[in-house]
């Protein structure tokens, strides 16, 4: 085996490193911080048994860290038994001439690596004697963290001394970084992400056996993200704040309000919503916080390689409560995770998480399904600001999932109690027809034609299909039925109020125009296989002129095209609700 890091390599023993081994090995700066099994002084004769011992090894689990010309240490592994099959224990050394140059990280990492993969292994640790400072640097540097200590654990030297252990999370490698211009270049990890993973081998939305293992092993890694990597951990240093506190909460809450509630013209008391916001966190922060919050634990962070899970885009962690990354995952939007199989894989984390620490499963559950919902919320702000916003149609095709949980979480009462506002605003996100439109423009077979009337007070309606809109008609130079007492209280699809408009010939010619204009479109759109198209008509109180324009070109439309139109008039709706 050889393992190349540059002016160094991780290669097997060779029976001629006998003398660099005596050469190096004798010496008591080194053998103080192993164990006994490394013996000073160091002999020739030791030499030689242990190299008699390494070739003959099956599997090879000892190596030689060496330059070209000679052995300069070593590193193995101590694979562990029964239950602790897929642990193991790695321990190294170098020659004192070659300390501080950075190797034994660089071999510490890439031996990591070729461990995890070689052996099917999902733990690595090691164990440090009290005092080796320098060993627990290596460790640091190579994304090991610290899981305990095992008091007067080591008698070495006549005298009784701590152990500390340390263990790899699996992250990228950073290779090199430089502070001073931001720079940093780190492990390309692949393309595949157990969100792409799942998605290309899903059959009839279901999730295999195999998709499972792969949530329980990320729920696993997670354990050790929240538990293990918090301790010693300095969160001062978190961006942007050291916890997910009140004022986190609130960012993500407004985020929500303004950027999808708003854009989507969903209905609510502003005063009372904001109510319900402060008691969600005051509720939110009366549990227990002093976890490591990975903040965004979803699928498409989770990359696979060699068959292995991997973590990315934790920079935003900081402090926070265990509910909420296990809320991220399994509440992953487009992951769309039965909810057969959240239970189970929920039930499944809380098991594990029994073994770490201690917890009160009610307590647990209690604030679970309030994490879950400022979750779903956070996650519907971006996607209102990047999918409606800023038109990005990947972020729009998540919205129907979101609008599915929760419908579940209204549905089985699962939100904490109170929040009456906002569970309000939720019940009317559930029902609004122009975020159903996504995913039946997803799945059409034929182009669909959005028909909306609206008022320009309130503002031109979103295109959700991603192509960042169609046609607008400004319908405010015609008559208005609204001035005229007797029309005040009816619509443009009342009759009353089609004959006065019907009566005027510039809504006649204005009707003529527009349908001139859309046709040429629908005609194009169709012949090139497009699935939407939308038009827009607008006047002061979107009640009359645009109510009518907007039903008598959808009228024209399905008389005479082979396509499905969907007609929309919002201000109506929200009369209605």
């Amino acid at each position: 085996m050889q393992i190349d890091l540059g002016k160094y390599q991780i290669r097997s023993y060779e029976l001629k490193d006998k003398f660099a081994l005596t050469k190096y090995a004798n010496n008591k700066n080194v053998s103080q911080h192993l164990r006994d099994s490394f013996p000073f002084p160091y002999t020739e004769k030791d030499a030689t048994k242990w190299l008699n011992l390494t070739c003959i090894q099956n599997p090879e689990l000892n190596f030689a860290i060496a330059t070209k010309e000679e052995l300069i240490g070593g590193i193995g592994l101590m694979l562990q038994p029964d239950v602790y099959r897929y642990s193991a224990e790695v321990g190294y050394w170098l020659a004192e001439p070659f300390w501080g140059k950075g190797i034994a990280t660089k071999a510490l990492i890439a031996f990591t690596r070729y461990a995890l993969n070689k052996f099917d292994l999902r733990r690595i640790f090691a164990g440090v004697f009290e005092g080796n400072a320098a060993s627990i640097k290596v460790l640091e540097n190579a994304d090991f963290i610290f899981e305990g200590r095992l008091r007067k654990a080591v008698f070495k030297g006549g005298i009784f001394k701590d152990q500390l252990f340390s263990q790899k999370l699996s992250v990228p490698e950073l290779y090199l970084f430089d502070n001073k211009n931001n720079v940093y270049l780190i492990e390309d990890l692949g393309n595949e992400n157990l969100f792409s993973f799942i998605s290309e081998n899903r059959k009839d939305g279901d999730l295999k056996d195999e998709h499972i293992e792969y949530y329980k092993s990320a729920l696993n890694e997670l354990i050790k993200f929240q538990i293990h990597a918090s301790r010693g951990l300095d969160y001062s240093v978190c961006y942007p704040r050291s916890s997910f506190d009140k004022r986190s909460m609130m960012w993500d809450l407004n985020y929500f309000k303004y950027y999808f509630l708003k854009l989507t013209q969903t209905p609510f008391n502003e005063q009372k919503l904001e109510n319900d916001f402060n008691s969600l966190i005051e509720f939110l922060l009366s549990t227990t916080t002093d976890f490591f919050m990975y903040r965004d634990f979803q699928s498409r962070n989770i990359m696979i390689k060699n068959d292995k899970l991997y973590f990315i885009d934790y920079q935003g962690g900081r402090k926070g409560a265990l509910q909420y990354d296990v809320a991220s995952l399994l509440y992953d939007a487009k992951a769309n995770i039965p909810e057969s199989v959240r239970g189970k894989l929920l039930k499944y984390y809380y098991s594990r998480l029994k073994e770490d620490i201690k917890i009160n499963e009610a307590e647990f559950l209690k604030y679970y399904y309030g994490y879950v919902l400022i979750r779903i919320l956070q996650a519907m702000g971006a996607y209102g600001f990047r999918g409606i916003h800023e038109n990005k149609t990947h972020f729009l095709k998540s919205i129907p999932y979101s609008v599915n949980n929760i419908t579940h979480l209204l549905k089985e009462n699962l939100l904490p109690d109170g929040l009456d506002e906002l569970k309000s605003a939720l019940m009317n996100i559930t029902q609004n027809q122009l975020l159903k439109m996504i995913t039946t423009i997803e799945e059409a077979d034929k182009l669909i034609v959005s028909i909306n009337s609206f008022s320009y007070k309130a503002g031109i309606p979103g295109d959700l299909s991603g192509n960042g809109g169609g046609f607008v008609f400004d319908c405010r130079s015609l008559k208005n039925p609204g001035r005229y007492d007797e029309f005040k209280s009816f619509t443009g699809k009342d009759k009353s109020v089609i004959e006065f408009l019907e009566a005027q010939n510039d809504v006649k010619d204005f009707i003529a125009d527009t349908i001139s204009l859309v046709k040429r479109s629908v005609n194009n759109y169709s012949e090139r296989g497009f699935n939407h198209l939308m038009v827009n008509f607008g006047c002061t109180g979107g009640q009359h002129r645009s109510v009518y324009c907007a039903e008598k070109l959808a009228e024209y439309i399905k008389q005479t095209f082979d396509v499905k139109v969907k007609i929309r008039h919002t201000q109506l709706e929200k009369k209605v609700n």
